[in-house]
């Protein structure tokens, strides 16, 4: 006879997550990826970053008292979900490289004694000889892949130690596995199931788009100012700032510390105590601003990050998407800032491999992104294959009327296509430009371009303004840049019709003001607020865990607004549960009191 598959009602997972984690509902897909795990079944999940994919595979354990694993990438995202974890009372642990002797070997026995729900360990880990044995031997019921996009050669993170993931199937046996990401195209969805071999999985695709998430895209003319002002709309709260290399992290941390920012600088080069002691600080609170690689972010799971900045354009959509969405996490009003120039793409190209398709096809995607004057929610819906918006999404800088094309822009051209080709298409951007604004030096001089009816032509134009006017018509396939050494541009087809006045372009003005400002403390009292998040900095500080561990920031709103008198009122602010209450209350009661 068959066996019954298990049920699982959704009063039953409420219970669970009321009493644990202080909700009172759930999100989208969160039910149907409990269920379908309590069944047994394997799925793929794709939801964005914010979504709730972690509650996904931590609820099911407490349902039916079996150890579960999750493969997490970064051992900053282990430790700080199994701190969170604790913090309310769940059996969770990790085994991972950095452990000292002692605590290892609690892990261990904790796992020895079937005392863990929830192991979370690194692809290395899991990949370990013997490692699989001894989850067999505490009955693992279930494997969970998070970042599941880094076994996929058409994700923009492709990690080689994850394809070997693919062998867990043969490894465990008849456990379900899970995926779960927060971008994959249709492409890297299929990849994903054939990679790890899932077996008729359970696909849970959700809703790209994150209301809260303002987007803002601008040409990079001033990127010290542009960084400066989307940073002083948040002043005081928590922000990230992603630049491109390591040395351009310093500069900028340095440079935003003189303007009285409250900044540090994080990349992979530095001495590991000294990116530990950035984390910790950051989580921690007493850091709001980290200027960083991507290194830094992944790991954090600091809902309240108010603004993310790039400094520079991402190699593909996934990429910016993935790190942008880490604003705004607790799902409060959040805003995400991309600064771009032509010369990020020169860049990425130069460093991909050649020939390599895949990395080819998402940069320039990436750039097409940046360089359109459409809502940003419509590009990114028919990236990923979702539902655009109908109308105006109100929620971007073209849908508020923040882009705005150049005047004159099919002239100014017709000018720059101009002078390429008076210049014999021998010459890079920077010559061009040169020319157009009119310079005098020797070089100019010297080859007798002062002489030309382009010099000067745009003088009027500043000098970053006409370098990102040109970069647009390389990226709207006017001009084409060579693979030489020293890349020259040179006319296209399209570009010759332009230049002759038989076709038009558009070109995009570099950013006005801003129209939106923001709301920091929405209807709570600020001065409670700001005493609440003390509170919470010394309670975490006591713990030893991350501030935002404690309670995040959508329930120190409630209860600044709220003011709850007594423990029955705390358990009444969503993401307040019974464990919550009982360690961290009272200290809670006597500051709304006071």
């Amino acid at each position: 006879m068959e066996a019954v598959a298990p049920q699982v009602t959704e009063a039953q997972v409420l219970d669970v997550v009321r009493h644990v984690w202080g909700w009172t509902s759930l999100r989208p897909l969160q039910l149907d990826a409990i269920t379908a795990t309590v069944r047994q079944r394997d799925w793929l999940l794709v939801l964005p970053t914010g979504g709730g994919k972690s509650l996904c595979y931590q609820v099911p354990p407490l349902l039916d008292a079996s150890l579960h694993v999750v493969v997490s990438p970064l051992i900053a995202l282990m430790k700080d979900q199994v701190d969170a974890l604790q913090a309310v009372g769940y059996p969770a642990g990790a085994l991972y490289a950095d452990q000292d002797a002692a605590q290892r070997q609690a892990v261990e026995q904790a796992l020895g004694a079937g005392q863990l729900r929830l192991l979370f360990v690194s692809p290395e880990r899991m990949m370990l000889p013997g490692f699989a044995a001894r989850l067999q031997d505490a009955r693992v019921r279930s494997v969970t892949i998070d970042e599941a996009h880094c076994i996929s050669q058409w994700g923009h993170d492709f990690r080689p130690e994850y394809r070997q993931l693919g062998q867990l199937r043969g490894m465990l046996g008849d456990v379900s596995l899970h995926a779960c990401t927060a971008t994959a195209t249709e492409r890297v969805q299929q990849d994903i199931v054939q990679q790890l071999g899932l077996r008729d999985p359970v696909r849970l695709v959700g809703q790209l788009d994150r209301p809260n998430l303002l987007y803002r895209v601008q040409p990079r003319v001033d990127k010290y100012a542009q960084v400066h002002e989307a940073l002083s709309r948040h002043k005081g709260q928590a922000a990230i700032v992603y630049c491109p290399t390591r040395k351009s992290t310093e500069a900028m941390a340095q440079w935003l510390s003189g303007k009285g920012f409250s900044v540090n600088a994080y990349h992979a080069g530095l001495d590991p105590n000294a990116r530990r002691a950035v984390h910790e600080a950051f989580t921690a609170e007493r850091l709001n601003v980290v200027a960083a690689t991507v290194a830094f972010g992944m790991g954090i799971d600091r809902g309240d990050v108010r603004c993310v900045v790039h400094a520079g354009m991402p190699a593909s959509i996934e990429a910016w998407q993935q790190e942008s969405g880490r604003a705004g996490r607790d799902g409060l009003p959040a805003e995400c800032v991309l600064l771009w120039s032509g010369a990020d793409a020169a860049r990425w190209n130069s460093l991909a491999p050649e020939g390599d398709p895949a990395r080819a096809a998402l940069l320039d995607a990436m750039t097409g992104f940046c360089s359109t004057a459409q809502c940003r929610r419509a590009v990114l819906a028919r990236h990923f294959g979702a539902t655009a918006p109908e109308s105006n999404c109100g929620q971007c800088d073209v849908c508020l009327g923040e882009v705005s094309l150049v005047h004159d822009g099919d002239t100014i051209a017709r000018k720059i296509l101009s002078a390429v080709a008076r210049l014999d298409q021998r010459y890079g951007i920077g010559y061009v430009v040169n020319v157009l604004r009119g310079s005098v030096a020797s070089a100019v001089v010297q080859r007798g371009h002062d002489r030309l009816s382009v010099h000067g032509l745009l003088g009027h134009v500043d000098t970053a303004t006409l370098t990102n006017l040109c970069w647009q018509c390389v990226h709207l396939g006017l001009l084409q840049r060579t693979a030489d050494e020293w890349p020259v541009i040179q006319l296209t087809a399209d570009g010759r019709a332009v230049m002759m006045g038989e076709a038009q372009a558009q070109l995009v003005a570099p950013p006005g003001r801003p129209i939106r400002a923001f709301d920091n403390h929405g209807k709570a009292d600020p001065d409670l607020l700001r005493r609440l998040r003390s509170v919470r900095r010394t309670l975490a500080a006591s713990h030893g865990v991350p501030a935002y561990v404690v309670f995040n920031d959508v329930s120190l709103r409630a209860m600044a607004q709220q003011r709850p008198a007594t423990k029955a009122e705390l358990l009444g602010i969503e993401g307040i549960g019974d464990h919550r209450v009982e360690r961290w209350g009272d200290a809670i009661l006597e500051a709304i009191a006071s």
